[in-house]
């Protein structure tokens, strides 16, 4: 592994510990980014299984958005976990930004999905 990737993945693990500590039995909202797409999805850890996704690769999403890498893109996909998840029964969630800064992209995907209604 370089340096740049073990990095990244101590501060992934290193984020991971402290929401099991403190998640309180919520479920939680794991955020991926790749340089084309943006993927979220509500884990229940507990069960160990998914309980809503949405990303920009969904039909529903995919026309109306001009590229999939950008904040336009990343808060179309939180209003659509947040109706998921709601729709699911889940309001309350911890927000798992993963190996990335919350700033951008991931920052504009949480603000979507509090606005839709997730508590976190």
């Amino acid at each position: 592994m370089s340096a740049l990737q073990d990095l990244r993945a101590r501060r992934k693990l290193r984020l991971r510990f402290q929401l099991r500590r403190k998640s309180g039995g919520r479920p939680r909202l794991s955020v991926f980014r790749s340089g084309k797409n943006i993927y979220a999805q509500v884990i229940d850890d507990s069960q160990g299984r998914t309980v809503a996704a949405a990303s920009t690769l969904d039909k529903t999403l995919r026309g109306s958005l001009k590229t999939g890498a950008d904040k336009a893109a990343a808060a179309a996909v939180g209003k659509l976990l947040a109706e998921r998840a709601i729709a699911a029964g889940i309001k309350d969630v911890v927000f798992d930004r993963g190996a990335y800064l919350y700033h951008g992209r991931v920052k504009a995907l949480a603000d979507a999905a509090r606005e839709g209604g997730l508590a976190f």
